[in-house]
């Protein structure tokens, strides 16, 4: 449980300090100046939409936190047999990586006003994530091929149900990001666009920090942390 209650921490911490940028508590009404000097008090479906993104991503935290608490609890059983992380997983965690970066850029290029950027990062972003869905294919049939069957083992249950769940939520924010890239083609309004490129890559940086977790926990380094800390506690 103590991974759980960490991971959930984690997550209310960057929850926290997320909704604190927002100035939910501010009184614009209260404070010289005019409403423009106060972004994201006046009248307008960013708030709403960036609070929706948030409570959004502490519910599927809370599932992925749900998981690991579960392969912890299962790992100490007898039949265990933890199956080997194909070398292919490194190079998928970079290619996600640079597709998190990937997006960050297009949300820097669109504050500028740099629609043809805004567009090369959106692409960019868009085929590194496909390219990391298709790798994570590879790893499965390699596994597949090597023996580690879906029903073989716990072990092997667990990685195919974390790894399919994580890349369905990339499939979904594909999607959203299809939709953004409409929007720079189209040439939507600036503050509208901005927006949309900001939830997506909010989106994505959440599910590189997943993928990141699900990488430790897979890969046994969380458990051995766990132990050494219960070592030195007792």
């Amino acid at each position: 449980m103590s991974i759980v209650i960490a991971f959930l921490g984690v997550v209310a911490a960057i929850a926290a300090w997320w909704l604190s940028q927002q100035r939910l508590m501010a009184k614009p009404w209260l404070e010289p100046g005019s409403v423009a000097a106060f972004p994201g008090t006046e009248s307008g479906p960013t708030p709403a939409a960036k609070i929706g993104l948030g409570v959004f991503l502490a519910v599927v935290g809370c599932l992925f936190s749900l998981f690991a608490s579960a392969y912890f609890m299962r790992m100490g059983f007898p039949d265990w047999r933890a199956l080997p992380l194909p070398g292919t997983l490194w190079l998928n965690t970079g290619i996600l990586v640079l597709s998190s970066i990937a997006l960050q850029c297009a949300v820097m290029a669109s504050r500028n006003g740099q629609s043809d950027l805004v567009k090369l990062a959106l692409v960019t972003g868009g085929l590194t994530a496909l390219a990391f869905l298709a790798g994570q294919i590879v790893v499965w049939r390699q596994l597949v091929t090597e023996g580690y069957f879906l029903a073989g083992n716990p072990a092997n249950s667990f990685f195919y149900l974390i790894t399919a769940m994580h890349g369905l939520h990339i499939l979904g924010g594909l999607a959203a990001l299809g939709r953004t890239s409409v929007f720079a083609w189209r040439n939507i309004p600036r503050g509208r666009l901005t927006l949309s490129v900001e939830l997506c890559a909010i989106y994505w940086h959440f599910l590189l920090f997943v993928w990141l977790a699900i990488f430790v926990v897979l890969a046994g380094w969380a458990a051995s942390f766990i132990e050494i800390c219960r070592q030195l506690l007792t």
